[in-house]
């Protein structure tokens, strides 16, 4: 099997005291009971709390073990969840340094890292917070983003049962296909496969032009040729996940406007990080980064492969799963 992080890993979720770290929290805590999964609380100290911890240790010396001064989002947190019924396993950090970076080294042992969409120091006009940012561009694992509610038309309304993968045949790497697929599976959901293409005989738009004239160009061929290609790379994972029932969908369409309007009545999104270009690049895609702004429902961004090595691209490694 593929693997999307460590499989036997902590789901991370990053909190900082905020409205919208405590939902993406609220989200992960069924997702890592159904998983049987622990859930770790990772709050990354803010700049003054370590520079006063710095210049305590420094005229002090380093404290005696338990004699670190107290968290209080950690306790908050704790305190919130103490007495709660179905929890999984949970345990909390306290982390220094920058904020994506820590978050980070906690991701390369976790099977996920989870976090809202805005932290405590976001500005109300930001689509996305700029560490929910970092770390979908950055982080070793499947990064989770749970959109606050102003964006969240479907809060309070029933499960949808649906896990839309957005899936370019040519472009998506395995992570993010068996990523969506196990998922669904956790869920009890739905796969849906979402592929959309530029029409390759539309005109290009006119403001006030007239629509043209005469019959529609047939794209039957080429819906045909990408609807295969689709299916060559679902059906190498389809055999390891026999409960999950796969939709698909293939179309000309603006992927990621798709997306975002699939997102609406969806559980999760699932799109891929593209492999970097560069070893210092920041890249993620365009699609991947307007579902990530725009989405309405919890999105995952997976990152692709780091090896280079895929099985669906050939078609074959059904029955890799452990």
């Amino acid at each position: 099997m593929i693997t999307n992080g460590k499989d036997d890993g902590p789901i991370v979720v990053a909190v900082d005291g905020s409205e919208h770290s405590l939902k993406a929290l609220e989200w992960a805590l069924p997702i890592a009971h159904t998983a049987g999964a622990e859930v770790l609380v990772a709050h990354v100290k803010p700049d003054h709390a370590q520079l006063w911890q710095a210049r305590r240790s420094a005229v002090l010396g380093d404290p005696a073990p338990g004699g670190t001064a107290p968290d209080p989002v950690a306790e908050y947190v704790r305190t919130s969840l103490e007495g709660r019924e179905g929890l999984p396993p949970v345990r909390y950090a306290s982390l220094d340094g920058a904020v994506p970076q820590a978050l980070n080294t906690q991701a390369e042992q976790a099977r996920m890292l989870v976090l809202g969409s805005r932290g405590r120091g976001g500005f109300a006009s930001l689509l996305l917070g700029s560490t929910s940012r970092a770390c979908a561009t950055t982080a070793p694992c499947p990064v989770v983003v749970v959109p606050h509610s102003a964006r969240d038309r479907r809060e309070g309304k029933e499960a949808a049962g649906r896990v839309v993968l957005g899936l370019d045949p040519s472009e998506t790497g395995d992570r993010a296909i068996e990523f969506a697929f196990r998922q669904a599976e956790l869920l009890g959901a739905t796969l849906i496969a979402l592929t959309a293409f530029a029409d390759p005989v539309a005109p290009f738009p006119l403001i006030g032009a007239p629509a043209p004239a005469g019959p529609d160009q047939d794209l039957a061929p080429l819906l045909r040729e990408i609807g295969r290609a689709q299916q060559e790379r679902l059906a190498a994972f389809a055999g390891d996940y026999p409960k999950v029932t796969v939709q698909s969908v293939v179309g000309p369409g603006d992927p990621a406007g798709q997306l975002v309007a699939q997102s609406e009545t969806a559980d999760l999104l699932v799109v891929s990080r593209h492999r970097h270009r560069r070893k210092d690049s920041l890249f993620m895609g365009s699609v991947a980064n307007a579902a990530l702004l725009h989405a309405e429902c919890p999105i995952a961004v997976v990152p692709a492969e780091q090896d280079g090595s895929e099985r669906g691209r050939t078609g074959q490694g059904a029955g890799r799963r452990a």
